[in-house]
């Protein structure tokens, strides 16, 4: 299938809000890790999101030149070609964007977008996020506007960020405390800002203890159940009827969640999962091995000559993209998104 159109990905998040599953949104920064997402999603009979960050792109952009659009522009068209082969639909979006790469990153993306709908043709991702939960609210909201009405032109869909994620993520770092939880009038303000759908659909990453990075289940204390007050605030609010969700909810930060955080906060509206640290290590781990088990082999120690079969980087390749395409279909597995796609 190809790359999902604006009115498919659209209803794939209808589909995950109603049925309370979410869809695992793995960062990329290669067409081999590329390729292992979209086999991940397809072996899981799963529609997915593939998502690219400031430095994913910087990194795709190559190093003589380490330019974000050029990356994000080249990775997302050969996406658009070699998604066709698997039977999934696919998203493209772009990861946290502070204010101070708006113009570097989301901003020019946004403009390919709107030439693209202008000559009649699908933008080029399909989502987009802005993280200005380094701001103040009031600024924070203030910005959103402005990309959520070009977005909504573009048949584009933003996310926002409202409060902060802790740890760290390409260079944008918030401390572990109190500032992890968004409040009812966070939620509120929020929805006064950038309404309910009427001005232009938004994902909303609120925060209940969501940190970027590593860590073991319990160093951590995630709220999951706080998106519900969340919601039932806002719900209140606008005259929404008892149980209605307002909000599309993303969870970012959820490595080493337990499957219980996880399944309440798709209980609680959560559509869509950030997923990259847990996939880079499966990324890399057998690569480790294939190293440490070929030294000889891929060095040529001694004055040797080496092992040709086992530096060629297909060799070590392949073992990386089944293994970090098994921790995608994981993923869907714990999101309830096994056996989901649009047909």
């Amino acid at each position: 299938m190809p790359i999902a159109t604006p009115e498919v990905y659209n209803e794939m998040l209808d589909r995950a809000k109603a049925e309370k599953f979410a869809y695992p949104a793995i960062n990329v920064t290669s067409s081999q890790t590329l390729h292992a997402a979209l086999r991940g999603f397809a072996e899981a009979e799963s529609d997915g999101i593939v998502q690219i960050s400031t430095g994913g792109a910087e990194f795709l952009g190559g190093q003589h030149k380490k330019e974000m659009v050029t990356g994000a522009v080249a990775l997302a068209e050969f996406a658009h070609i070699v998604a066709e082969k698997y039977d999934v639909n696919i998203a493209l979006h772009t990861d946290h964007c502070p204010k101070d790469k708006l113009d570097g990153y989301v901003r020019p993306l946004l403009a390919v977008s709107e030439e693209r709908v202008k000559a009649g043709r699908n933008p080029l991702f399909q989502s987009h996020m802005w993280d200005g939960s380094a701001e103040t609210l009031a600024d924070n909201l203030s910005v959103a506007q402005e990309l959520l009405e070009r977005a909504r032109a573009a048949k584009i869909i933003l996310e926002v960020e409202i409060t902060p994620t802790g740890g760290e993520e390409d260079g944008v770092t918030h401390e572990i405390n109190d500032s992890l939880y968004t409040t009812v009038d966070d939620a509120i303000r929020t929805a006064e800002a950038l309404g309910l759908g009427d001005k232009g659909r938004y994902l909303l990453a609120a925060s209940f203890g969501n940190v970027h990075g590593v860590y073991k289940p319990g160093n951590v204390v995630l709220r999951p159940e706080l998106l519900k007050e969340l919601n039932e605030g806002v719900a209140a609010k606008y005259g929404k009827p008892a149980g209605a969700q307002p909000f599309d909810f993303v969870f970012h930060g959820g490595s080493g969640s337990t499957p219980e955080e996880i399944l309440t906060a798709l209980e609680n509206g959560v559509v869509k999962m950030n997923i990259d640290t847990d996939t880079q290590y499966a990324f890399t781990r057998p690569v480790a091995d294939h190293m440490f088990r070929n030294y000889d082999g891929v060095l040529k120690v001694d004055g040797e000559v080496g092992n040709k079969k086992t530096y060629d980087p297909r060799t070590w390749g392949k073992l990386a993209e089944a293994s970090m395409s098994a921790r995608v279909l994981e993923a869907c597995q714990n999101l309830r998104s096994t056996g989901t796609r649009i047909k």
